[in-house]
């Protein structure tokens, strides 16, 4: 593992429009009851985002921020229906509103190929939860993020095509989620930071041009800015992941600059068109200047 304490010029955007949020959250939320998290690993099953039972959480148009907040994320911009393109999966009724699973999925290697995607928490205190950018093997997208749902909320997809701008969503019913108490102490969070895991779900693969499906995981406490010390009740600075890289060889599979609202303890599932190179290399930095690297095989000997 390499460290350094270079910092990427990604992600200025979301830092521009995190302080002002992470202010105005400190105003509202004192005295909200805090509530549990379960602590991440890497899984040994997919995260399962919605289920054909619950009830179906299209996105409420008439209801909460957007209005208010379109101008300043995608200016004039109206993006079109994302029917048939992508399709943006959320639970209904959240389990644990500190890791929330939302899975982004198109249908088919003929839906139109997606370079950069917005998502978007309209209730969060800092509503730009991650800008992504994909590169070619990424295509058709099947991704799954974590993301921490402060209020009832719209959770929407801003995604750029050929053809212009899409949009899609799901209301999900969730709250508290970025004051939850972290899972661990501070000093073990502190002490296995950086920490990066990969696993691949597929079996060995000989040859190049085949579809695999990963997860990585990166040990990080992403404290938001509005989570308590247990200890001294007083507000933990905000501190966490702000981007990741994820490269096959040396090709670009993805990035995520990130904000508060990412999940402690990130977690990226993602399906990838194998080009033949032997390794995953994960990058990762966060907003206090530190940054990880880590090669891990496709292919673990056993």
């Amino acid at each position: 593992m390499k460290m350094s304490h270079k910092r990427s010029n990604s992600g200025r955007a979301i830092r521009a429009t995190r302080s002002a949020g992470i202010v105005l959250a400190l105003q509202l939320l004192t005295g909200v009851s805090l509530v549990s998290v379960i602590s991440l690993g890497i899984d040994t099953m997919p995260a399962q985002a919605a289920s054909s039972t619950e009830v179906t959480n299209p996105l409420l148009l008439d209801k909460g921020s957007w209005k208010d907040l379109s101008g300043d994320i995608i200016g004039d911009v109206s993006p079109g229906d994302a029917k048939g393109i992508i399709r943006l999966d959320a639970p209904y009724r959240a389990h644990d509103a500190a890791t929330v699973p939302i899975q982004l999925r198109q249908p088919s290697p003929t839906a139109p190929i997606i370079t950069t995607a917005t998502l978007i928490i309209d209730e969060n205190p800092a509503p730009v939860a991650a800008v992504m950018a994909f590169g070619p093997a990424m295509h058709p997208l099947d991704i799954e993020v974590r993301v921490r749902v402060n209020l009832y909320s719209n959770v929407r997809l801003v995604a750029e095509t050929g053809q212009g701008p899409v949009m899609t969503g799901r209301f999900v019913k969730a709250s508290g989620g970025c004051s939850a108490p972290a899972t661990k102490n501070p000093e073990l969070a502190l002490s296995t930071m950086g920490q990066i895991r990969a696993k691949h779900f597929d079996s060995k693969i000989a040859q190049s041009n085949q579809r695999r499906e990963a997860q990585i995981m990166i040990r990080h406490p992403n404290y938001s800015g509005l989570q308590r010390d247990q200890i001294t009740q007083l507000f933990i600075a905000a501190h966490f992941v702000d981007h990741i890289e994820v490269r096959q060889g040396d090709d670009l599979l993805f990035t995520v600059d990130g904000g508060i609202s990412l999940s402690e303890n990130p977690v990226i599932r993602f399906a990838y068109t194998d080009n033949g190179s032997t390794d995953l290399t994960i990058r990762a930095e966060d907003t206090e200047g530190n940054s990880w690297e880590q090669s891990i095989a496709k292919d673990p000997a056993s």
